[in-house]
């Protein structure tokens, strides 16, 4: 008769706040971050389903979780990005080193979250709408996504917030 298989006990987490891959726990995030985060599901679903925002927002809100979200934020983002997409894509793409087509359904609904944010969610601060767009691609994406998508909204921001960008790199410099 063979041994039996022993599993290797994990070590104990030393992060506080993480996941043992580095993830943020679900009762640490933010209602904002959650809204977000299925804002991207929904986005996703109309992008790859051509699914209507009505019925995305139905089938969305019964999932597990959602009342912890800023359910504000979420249809903001949710609407407001299916409302604009066109627009969003007009600013986008100038910046991409690609067709919009090559352009993987998460990482195109996450560059259209962070398009909408710099333009109509201006409480967030600039640094804030890349790191949690940079968040939702590494939680969501590819492998490299999350790099692309912060090389794309790095660029956007100097023009959809030229003031506070402005300030900020002023405040860093050296005198």
């Amino acid at each position: 008769m063979a041994d039996p298989i022993i599993k290797p006990k994990r070590p104990p987490q030393t992060r506080t706040g993480l996941t043992d891959t580095g993830v943020k726990k679900a009762a640490d995030k933010s209602a904002r971050t959650r809204a977000r985060e299925f804002a991207l599901q929904a986005l996703y679903q109309h992008l790859v389903g051509r699914n209507e925002a009505d019925s995305i927002d139905a089938f969305t809100r019964d999932l597990v979780g959602f009342h912890k979200a800023d359910s504000a934020h979420y249809d903001a983002l949710l609407h407001g990005c299916i409302e604009e997409a066109k627009t969003l894509d007009a600013g986008i793409t100038p910046l991409l080193d690609r067709p919009m087509a090559e352009i993987s359904p998460v990482e195109h609904a996450v560059l259209w979250i962070g398009a909408y944010e710099f333009t109509h969610c201006l409480d967030v601060p600039w640094r804030v709408v890349i790191n949690e767009c940079i968040e939702l691609a590494k939680a969501f994406g590819g492998t490299d996504g999350h790099k692309y998508v912060n090389g794309v909204l790095n660029k956007m921001a100097p023009t959809l917030r030229a003031a506070e960008v402005a300030a900020d790199k002023a405040k860093q410099s050296p005198r």
